[in-house]
């Protein structure tokens, strides 16, 4: 291969970690391939002192990549899929998706060696509605804090003792070389994992055969496999940034298995299922259990949301 391959990437430490770490791959895959990284700051990045669903969501995280994609200043953009909508823009695709990382939630104190430790009223720091509204439904007395920025000023705030407790993601702070630091990894029966989470996906134009060549030989299947069934769950969901969704797909003995949920942000009303099928029908699968959780109750928690949302704005 002689052309030389663009990374697009966030220039957050994890971000560029991810980025590297592809580049890594694809020179190994594809000796004497040239890769360059493109690092860019998003609007996501930018904006530090409001929950991301005040300005945009997590697509804040992509779009800046996806334009570098669209004018061609880079060919392919790396991302955390958790931060990827899940609709992506007309002629863009998701080409290859690495092994998963732990997609579990990690708690993180230096006073407390459990969650179910924290004591009423303690201070919890996290920037996710998915956490907020799992954990409130289980301790409303929490008192929970946003908490958003890169890894080393969240764990500052820890630190420096303004936070009892603070969620992150484990995949991140493992890559990181920080995975010492957790102090519990959430039962996923507590804190159920974001759509995607633990998984980089590599995004692509549709119309780049040399790009999505390149990236055949990255891709895992059996991780795409259960990221298409997460996300074929929030897209039939229709979810917005301000809508507590989460959902995590297991290979097991019966197939494929997709446990789902969706939840007021405090955490008062709640819904829960679970569904099992063939890996063959991983988007079947996805869309099977949120149609059923819609016609529970989640469809109409979903709708107040988009209107209080919408009233709000």
């Amino acid at each position: 291969m002689s052309r030389t391959l663009r990374i697009a990437t966030r220039r957050s430490q994890l971000a560029l970690w991810q980025a590297e770490h592809v580049a890594a791959l694809l020179r190994e895959a594809h000796p004497g391939l040239d890769v360059e990284l493109v690092p860019m700051t998003t609007q996501g990045d930018r904006v530090q002192d409001r929950a991301l669903a005040e300005v945009g969501g997590k697509g804040l995280f992509v779009k800046e990549l996806e334009i570098a994609l669209q004018e061609r200043r880079a060919d392919i953009a790396v991302h955390s899929m958790k931060d990827v909508p899940s609709e992506l823009p007309p002629g863009f695709c998701i080409a290859a998706a690495l092994p998963r990382a732990n997609p579990l939630d990690a708690f993180l104190s230096l006073r407390y060696s459990r969650f179910r430790d924290l004591p009423p009223g303690a201070r919890v720091g996290t920037s996710s509605p998915r956490r907020q509204s799992q954990l409130k439904s289980v301790r409303s007395d929490l008192s929970l804090e946003l908490l958003r920025g890169n890894v080393d000023t969240r764990l500052r705030r820890l630190e420096e003792g303004h936070l009892d407790a603070i969620l992150l993601a484990c995949a991140g702070l493992e890559r990181l070389g920080l995975g010492a630091r957790i102090t519990e990894v959430l039962d996923p029966g507590l804190s159920l994992p974001a759509v995607g989470q633990g998984v980089i996906g590599i995004e692509c134009r549709e119309d780049d055969a040399f790009a999505r060549d390149a990236l055949r030989a990255l891709h895992h299947e059996e991780s795409f496999v259960r990221l298409r069934a997460e996300r074929a769950f929030a897209a039939t969901l229709g979810g917005s940034c301000h809508s507590p969704i989460a959902a995590h797909a297991l290979f097991g003995s019966g197939g494929l298995t997709l446990h789902g949920y969706v939840g007021a942000p405090d955490g008062r009303e709640t819904y829960r299922d679970v569904e099992t099928g063939a890996a063959t029908e991983a988007d079947a699968l996805g869309r099977r259990l949120a149609l059923r959780m819609q016609a529970a109750g989640a469809g109409a928690l979903l709708d107040r949301l988009r209107d209080e949302a919408a009233a709000a704005s």
